[in-house]
């Protein structure tokens, strides 16, 4: 049961390399977007927002932990999973609340990166981290 919830399943090793290049670029570009927000994680988006404390330090519990997790491939669907729901909800409040472009072509603020992330991290939570990961290691091979 462990193995087919965390363990890896067997692709070509291809597709393995590609995941752990795609892991350890995301992971570290979380654990820079996390880094600012774990500092100060129950305010970091300010006092005059109306998100809770608790769902800021969530968020931001996920981006620098989850990216981590990514790098290690330690609990990557887990990690992965954290980062979905944070960058589901940067899509929606940039898409209906701040009513932003999907891309903004002057530079300005869209819903493109959050988006990319999200099909980054559901790609991660489906397939699992490949067999070069900690995950692997621990959990085995799915059956």
């Amino acid at each position: 049961m462990k193995a087919n919830l965390l363990g890896i399943r067997n692709q070509p090793v291809s597709v393995d390399v590609v995941l752990l290049f795609m892991r350890v670029i995301v992971g570290y570009a979380f654990i820079l977007h996390g880094w600012g927000k774990i500092q100060s994680p129950m305010s970091w988006m300010g006092a005059e927002s109306p998100v809770p404390g608790i769902f800021q330090a969530l968020a931001a519990l996920s981006e620098f932990a989850g990216g981590f997790a990514l790098i290690l491939g330690l609990l990557t669907r887990l990690g992965a999973l954290g980062i979905g729901f944070t960058m589901t909800v940067a899509v929606l409040m940039h898409r209906f609340v701040l009513v932003d472009p999907f891309v903004n072509l002057t530079g300005g603020r869209s819903y493109e990166q959050a988006t990319s992330y999200l099909l980054i991290a559901l790609l991660l939570v489906i397939v699992g981290a490949g067999r070069y990961s900690l995950d692997r290691k621990i959990f085995g091979v799915a059956s």
